[in-house]
């Protein structure tokens, strides 16, 4: 008897399938490759091989259940219907997840993960971005019913199949062995193999470089990978005095102010202004004119980092110096409630009264909750504005009209006072209002003419602001969140990503205008206050004061992937060890140097302290010691 012939039929069907179930992943996994051309680069076949391995892992976890009793012959119709529905509905849920991701790819460079309903969860944001979504990305949706339409043909083609098979005789003791060797089978796929842990997403870095790692990976795995994993693990690189010895999140404030006492602060967030939108060495074309401007007047960088590819990423980092060095979001994640000390608990305890605005519909990405929580005595969103004969529909309050309305209401608050401003505009949809669409310059993507009308209300705050009495007193620090989504194949590149301007600004010239070539991260921003004030004080932190000893570093991560910048170099770390050690001042030098003699000890010494980092990080964030102890 061949092979063929021994093997149970109800086996061959199964196989048959869950190959239709693989061959649906491959294809959305092409669709996601060709919307997002950009962002991938050296692509081999090998990497659509391992995006099959992953396809493979994900469809004996969702349908392992459905393997079982697909081996068990109950000739009864009822559950051959339940089946069918089990299949169909668990193969159209991973397909919706990755044509989603075809999109949402472009705003965040990862597949999504579990803390995307933890996010759209948050206040309105899903209501209010659904119909939206939908309009502008209604191709997803004929690409959805197109699938639906095939799985559904192809599955009752197996079925005419089975009934042929139903005819096969195979002794019971041999239809038992198949079945254990089977489900033993698929029990070896759903773990990724015979290693000691089941494969996770951090694993995909193993068969692809971390800049393809979304490509090999699908969405349905990094949301079951990410669901109810929320826990750091606690690493052990070095013992706690080398820890201490290579990096210390205590930081013993001791500088002399540059800015005269009870100067005011105010931080300005600009939503999706990244780098590759404003005037710079690398761009050719700038849609801010009057950011640009100010950049002229203020202290500024050439190397600005963001630590995140989010705006709920960015906040905490900001606001803390606290970064989101895992696959959920700092505010999302379990510990969101750890305890912290924020720049507003410091100026508060200072004397300075404290205020966060964002013109958003109040809960959106749990500002409002963050807010409280990092000492803020007053939040104002859109409700507190109580006039949506502005508001945009989608997001909230447009910064045409929120923005000089924050400076006015900053005028009520005592003086001096610290006081955030998280704009609105850059974020899909884009919307532009009609009196304001022949002002706005246009450009080669949606997201440049909102840029542009971003950089239009960013100077309507400070024509109100000059007219306030506190203004000249003032130290204006202005950075963008984050990113935005962009075609542009050399901005989606780790080399530059995560290029953000970040500017500090006085109107009365206390602090002088300089663009230094050096690097600069968010997490930089609250320490750097700290010393212009002249605040003595210890404090926790993970950046650094820009007037401290300190090398200039910055460090994000991405989807298993830590990215440390430092000097002129990008060092990529994953699974505990190095990938790439590169140069990233420019795009075209971007060759390996990790084998370099040269740059060898560099290579250990920033792998070290990024090492340091990761240690501390998960070790105090675990352990709720995230403050002055």
């Amino acid at each position: 008897m061949a092979l063929k012939e021994r093997i149970p039929g109800e086996i061959k069907v199964l196989f048959l399938r869950l190959g239709l179930a693989m061959l649906t992943l491959t294809l959305t996994r092409i669709i996601f490759y060709l919307f997002n051309l950009s962002s991938f680069k050296n692509v081999s076949p090998l990497d659509f091989i391992a995006g099959c391995w992953f396809d493979a892992i994900t469809v004996s976890l969702v349908f392992f259940p459905y393997i079982i009793l697909s081996l068990i012959d109950f000739k009864a119709k009822v559950i051959d219907i339940l089946l069918k529905f089990y299949f169909l509905i668990g193969t159209v849920i991973l397909t919706a997840l990755n044509l989603m991701d075809v999109e949402y790819f472009k705003y965040t460079s990862k597949r999504s993960t579990f803390d995307l309903f933890t996010v759209l969860g948050a206040g309105n944001d899903f209501n209010q971005l659904i119909i939206s979504f939908i309009t502008d990305f209604w191709f997803l949706i004929i690409f959805l019913i197109g699938f639906i339409w095939g799985i559904k043909t192809l599955y009752n083609r197996t079925e005419k199949y089975a009934l042929r098979q139903s005819n096969q005789t195979i002794k019971l003791p041999q239809r038992i062995i198949w079945g254990i060797s089977i489900i033993a089978f698929f029990v070896v796929i759903g773990r990724g193999g015979f290693q000691l842990k089941p494969a996770g997403i951090i694993e995909a870095a193993h068969y692809t470089s971390p800049e393809n790692t979304a490509l090999v990976l699908n969405t349905g795995f990094t949301m079951i990978k990410s669901y109810g994993k929320d826990r750091l693990d606690q690493k052990n690189y070095f013992d706690i005095k080398k820890e201490q010895h290579l990096f210390d999140p205590i930081h013993h404030a001791n500088h002399e102010g540059i800015l005269p006492e009870n100067t005011n602060v105010v931080i300005i967030i600009l939503e999706g202004f990244g780098e590759e939108f404003v005037s710079n060495s690398i761009s050719k074309t700038s849609f801010t004119p009057f950011l640009d401007s100010l950049r002229k007047e203020s202290l500024s960088f050439e190397f600005g980092f963001a630590n995140g590819k989010k705006s709920i990423e960015a906040v905490p980092a900001i606001i803390a110096s606290v970064p989101s060095l895992m696959d959920n979001p700092y505010i999302s994640s379990p510990y969101g409630n750890n305890t912290i000390r924020s720049l507003a608990h410091i100026l508060k305890e200072k004397g300075y009264s404290t205020a966060f605005y964002h013109g958003a519909t109040n809960g959106s990405m749990r500002f409002d909750s963050f807010a409280a929580q990092a000492g803020y005595e007053q939040y104002f969103g859109r409700y507190e504005y109580d006039n949506d004969d502005h508001f945009d529909q989608t997001w909230g309050i447009l910064d045409e009209y929120f923005n000089p309305w924050s400076a006015k209401m900053m005028s009520k608050q005592k003086q001096p006072f610290f006081s955030t401003l998280f704009t609105l505009s850059s974020h899909h949809p884009y919307f532009i209002p009609d009196h304001q669409r022949k002002n706005v310059k246009k450009g080669s993507q949606k997201i440049c003419a909102s840029v542009s009308y971003g950089d239009i209300s960013l100077k309507e705050f400070f024509k109100e602001a000059k007219k306030q009495p506190w203004y000249n007193n003032t130290i204006f620090v202005l950075c963008a969140d984050h990113t935005p989504s962009t075609n542009n194949p050399a901005f989606n590149d780790r080399q530059l990503i995560y290029r953000i301007p970040i500017m500090f600004y006085h109107p009365g010239g206390k602090i002088a205008p300089e663009m230094k070539n050096i690097v600069f991260q968010q997490l930089d921003i609250m320490p750097t206050i700290i010393d212009l004030l002249g605040i003595k004080t210890t404090y926790y932190a993970f950046g650094n004061s820009l007037y401290s000893e300190t090398q200039r570093e910055a460090y994000s991560y991405l989807e298993g992937s830590y990215y440390y910048y430092r000097d002129d170099y990008m060092l990529t770390f994953s699974g505990d060890a190095t990938k790439a050690f590169t140069r990233f001042s420019s795009v075209k030098n971007d060759n390996n140097l990790k084998k370099s003699n040269d740059s060898n000890q560099k290579r250990v010494n920033f792998e070290n302290r990024l090492k340091a980092i990761i240690q501390r990080y998960n070790k105090d964030l675990v352990k709720n010691q995230t403050n002055i102890q």
